[in-house]
């Protein structure tokens, strides 16, 4: 989450005014994240997420989001409903962008992650995975390794600035995954972001999860990985077994991996990194002015990249893969 687009109390007025949901007491931009637009609204029915589509997402794509929401919310997922305006759908345009109001989930996200955290999340991505597999929309994920290339190499001239030899690092990690993707692994709606600001817990039960904005189908793996890397490592890249070994454990217990999935996990724990570092690398050398937003740094993740390619066995996470 982010403020890229200012708007104006009247205009919210006006968008309230769609979906009779009472008058409006209160907005506040909310500044954690950096992809869309959002607001948290209070009015005299309760409280509401304001969120415009900004970067990475389009008009087309929302449905898809809303659906996989949906879908999730009626087999137990803790996903915000979207609302309705009366007779007009949900998805609304702002400022010229593509919009929607969503419930206010109630908890936080964690600050300090634990070991109890991690193996909360792993059930949690399991039942996600086991419901989004009879989800019937197809998306293509628009942030696969095409998009990780094209936002690396448009960061060509200047990501020595970063760290001395990082594109020529970076572009050699691409065509190495471009050549060893691993094929025919089980497939699904995925969340594709479920860092930890994206799932809120009350005390050590998650009451919320929101922010499917890059949700997309792509293999199930490759979304657990993507999972376990802001979970489990520290900014420093350091991994901590405990979190890492209660993820993935609780994860396999819920959705038993398969012995090539298991075996692909290191190769997705260096892809789920890269594709990280491509949009962060990028948004640190492209600032967009005047936004309130804090460009994340991209070496957090070229350490977790470089600790991935380091692995040699599933114990190097603490786990044995139910061996």
């Amino acid at each position: 989450m982010a403020v890229y687009t200012q708007i104006e109390e009247e205009e919210i007025k006006s968008v309230l005014s769609r979906f009779g949901i009472g008058t409006l007491i209160s907005f506040n931009g909310i500044t954690e994240g950096v992809e869309n637009t959002n607001y948290s609204l209070e009015t005299t029915t309760g409280r509401f997420i304001l969120t415009i589509v900004e970067k990475r997402a389009s008009a087309e794509e929302l449905p898809f989001y809303t659906g996989f929401m949906g879908h999730l919310r009626a087999k137990g997922i803790p996903c915000p409903a979207t609302l309705r305006q009366s007779g007009d759908g949900e998805i609304f345009m702002l400022r010229g962008k593509p919009a929607l109001l969503t419930e206010f989930l109630e908890g936080a996200w964690p600050r300090e992650i634990t070991p109890q955290h991690c193996h909360a999340v792993g059930e949690l991505l399991a039942a996600m995975h086991r419901a989004g597999r009879d989800f019937p929309v197809k998306r293509k994920n628009t942030m696969s390794l095409a998009a990780w290339q094209s936002l690396i190499h448009a960061c060509a001239a200047r990501a020595d600035e970063v760290e001395k030899g990082l594109f020529g690092f970076l572009d050699a990690e691409l065509d190495f995954l471009e050549k060893n993707w691993p094929k025919y692994l089980p497939r699904g709606a995925v969340h594709a972001d479920l860092f930890p600001d994206n799932v809120f817990f009350k005390g050590d039960e998650i009451s919320g999860v929101i922010d499917f904005y890059f949700s997309c189908t792509d293999t199930l793996a490759y979304d657990l990985m993507l999972t376990l890397n802001p979970w489990c490592f520290d900014w420093k890249g350091d991994l901590d077994a405990g979190k890492s070994r209660a993820l993935l454990e609780n994860y396999h217990r819920a959705r038993p991996l398969t012995k090539n999935e298991l075996k692909a996990l290191p190769f997705f724990g260096r892809a789920a990194a890269l594709r990280i570092v491509a949009t962060r690398l990028y948004d640190w050398l492209n600032p967009v002015t005047g936004a309130l937003v804090r460009a994340k740094d991209p070496m957090e993740h070229v350490k977790i990249l470089r600790f991935h390619q380091k692995v040699q066995s599933l114990a190097d996470y603490g786990f044995t893969g139910g061996a």
